[in-house]
């Protein structure tokens, strides 16, 4: 990936004359069988593009109270959108089409935030990188084409997703009118994401594109990784998937852990029993080369990825079961 970085024709993406931001965002419109797409810096910014595009403020928008756009992005909605949220309790940040039409606000009362935009997550970080079910998605989708809501996929694990459920970006490009995808996660670019959609979404992405910040010069040095990503990592993912199992399987071995979640990919959450705190059992971790994150006073993520072999599985398999 470095040297192919290294290689990289580079131009004026603002101009759009950067040849490899060109093939890039070809090559996912093409993937997903959409009209357009649009390099950016992050999945966070690709996320509050999209939802600036389908919203006014004063909207409102239906996602699981687990999102990444609702828990991780700063407040965006609210500041970027001016929209409001409608939140959909789950445990693993899934929901149904009903839980969708119990959110749905009467258009004609005037009390109500106009409901404008329905959001999934897939995999889903907060619910240990569950996976949608298809099905409920086509659903959810003729919900929002009977409706006339927007129907945006944070897909910056969607790729994990696909190994798991055996889809086509196409056929997700069919269902949504706005995908948002991460090439620096299991991909393992750098940096980057795409947004995905239709000819208008991609009209106004450029503009607030540029408002946000997003728009770079030389940018082909970074897309190239995201070219090499999509052309060579998407089929090693399953890698990934095995080693999450595995650790999961270690971690319940472990006397300290009280609940361990994982949702079939990369992703494992697990909670400590009372009385044993998440960086003490961090640090402990740590002095064995292992890595991860904490998410509450007894709550830690652990996520798998192109840079852990199986002989580091392995070891962390044996050293979490152990510890």
């Amino acid at each position: 990936m470095l040297d192919f970085m290294m290689k990289a024709a580079v131009g004026d993406m603002v101009f759009g004359e950067d040849p490899m931001v060109n093939e890039l965002e070809a090559m996912a419109a093409d993937m997903f069988g959409m009209e357009g797409a649009l390099y950016c810096p992050s999945g966070t910014m690709t996320n509050q593009i999209a939802i600036k595009a389908h919203t006014r403020p004063g909207d409102e928008v239906i996602c699981s109270r687990m999102s990444h756009i609702y828990q991780f992005e700063g407040g965006g909605i609210a500041f970027n959108s001016g929209a409001s949220v409608a939140l959909i309790d789950t445990d693993r940040g899934t929901f149904t089409t009903d839980d969708i039409k119990a959110h749905i606000n009467n258009p004609d009362d005037p009390h109500k935030a106009y409901t404008r935009l329905v959001e999934v997550e897939n995999t889903v970080n907060r619910g240990a990188g569950a996976c949608w079910d298809f099905e409920e998605l086509t659903k959810i989708g003729e919900l929002c084409s009977n409706r006339n809501l927007g129907f945006h996929l944070d897909g910056a694990r969607l790729f994990n997703a696909m190994t798991v459920d055996g889809r086509k970006p196409a056929e997700y490009g069919a269902l949504f009118d706005s995908i948002s995808v991460c090439l620096s996660k299991g991909l393992g670019a750098p940096v980057g994401s795409l947004l995905i959609g239709n000819r208008d979404i991609i009209r106004q992405g450029i503009r607030l594109r540029k408002v946000l910040g997003g728009a770079m010069r030389q940018a082909g040095y970074i897309a190239a990784a995201g070219l090499y990503a999509l052309r060579n990592n998407i089929r090693r993912l399953d890698e990934d998937h095995r080693h999450a199992a595995a650790i999961a399987e270690a971690l319940g071995k472990n006397s300290l852990t009280e609940k361990i979640s994982y949702g079939g990919t990369n992703i494992i959450i697990f909670t400590l029993i009372p009385g044993v705190i998440a960086m003490e059992f961090l640090q402990k971790i740590k002095d064995h080369g292992i890595l991860a994150l904490k998410t509450g006073d007894r709550s830690i993520r652990m996520v798998t990825h192109l840079d852990v072999s199986d002989q580091d599985a392995d070891r962390a398999c044996e050293v979490l079961a152990n510890l």
